[in-house]
């Protein structure tokens, strides 16, 4: 995937929204009944869902990186693993990341 956007530039930008008020405020808006967010969590994740983005960054291997957009579940359960993170999380992550560099080839960001 060609981009001008890194996913350590990603992670920077999901990270702006942790622990805001307005982060709190949106992510109650979209409460499961178990009180998690999951639709809020690119737009303001808590400092655990962040810290798993962190772990998960740091143990991606260069080629992994590059390749964002052809990971398959297994590796994306790997790359948890390794980091010790929640697949599902960092799977809606990695996800976000790969929309975002679409979007900015699209608009030429």
């Amino acid at each position: 995937m060609k981009s001008k956007l890194t996913i350590e530039e990603y992670l920077e930008r999901v990270g702006r929204g942790r622990n805001s008020s307005f982060g709190r405020q949106y992510r109650s808006q979209f409460r499961d009944r178990r009180g998690t967010a999951e639709l809020g969590m690119l737009a303001a994740p808590s400092e655990e869902e962040f810290a798993d983005f962190c772990s998960a960054v740091t143990v991606m291997t260069q080629r992994e990186k590059a390749e964002v957009e052809t990971l398959t579940d297994v590796q994306i359960a790997e790359i948890a693993e390794r980091c010790g993170g929640d697949s599902g999380n960092i799977g809606i992550f990695l996800n976000g990341y790969v929309l975002a560099c679409r979007e900015a080839t699209e608009t030429g960001k």
